[in-house]
């Protein structure tokens, strides 16, 4: 079994906590308990890794929103951490897929809106030219490409808390498969920062 050569990487970032929960039980928006993990010298340099050899960033709906309507504003903030300038620069330059059923047309720049299967398009990005195919924190994304098989690299932010419920981001029924750790870090709150490749 040899790690996949050949076509673009599906590479899919999320944050997880210790007992598996992607989203807080009371309110699946709110993302404070990650907060302090995110900021980290581990966490921006995990997040560093992932966008620079990605050529398309692709989202659901509801993070399409968040984050664009926050990393934009960190372009000339003062103190702000140059890798997270990188990163907003990236987000708004980058060509962008969101996955959406309510909206027509895109409210951001270089942004498609899809609303056909998820594994049927980004299969089709995956046929096309480019770096990595960059999925940002969306289980709505994420979890129909696992079960398809897609994701080429999982990458991960472990944050050191109990969610205590909520969703979370592996089903029973995925695809039985091999991954290779590609790369691991700790940092000093406790945070780990798991990078794997499907073998396949």
């Amino acid at each position: 079994m040899t790690e996949q050569t050949g076509g673009r990487r599906v590479v899919a970032n999320i944050a997880l906590s210790l007992d598996g929960h992607y989203a807080a039980p009371d309110d699946p928006i709110d993302m404070s308990w990650v907060v302090p993990y995110a900021v980290t010298d581990v966490a921006r340099d995990h997040l560093t890794s992932l966008w620079e050899p990605a050529t398309t960033g692709v989202m659901g709906r509801v993070n399409a929103e968040g984050f664009l309507g926050f990393w934009p504003t960190v372009i000339g903030m003062e103190g702000a951490d140059p890798r997270d300038v990188g990163f907003a620069k990236w987000l708004v330059d980058v060509d962008k897929v969101v996955f959406s059923s309510s909206l027509d047309e895109a409210p951001w720049q270089r942004t498609t809106i899809a609303g056909g299967p998820t594994a049927d398009v980004v299969s089709d990005l995956k046929a096309g030219e480019g770096g990595d195919i960059f999925v940002l924190s969306s289980a709505s994304v994420i979890k129909p490409l696992l079960a398809a098989d897609l994701v080429d690299r999982l990458s991960m932010i472990v944050a050191p808390v109990f969610l205590g419920g909520g969703p979370r981001l592996f089903d029973d029924g995925l695809p039985a498969g091999q991954w290779r750790l590609a790369s691991q870090a700790a940092g000093d709150l406790g945070e780990l920062s798991l990078v794997y490749d499907r073998v396949r």
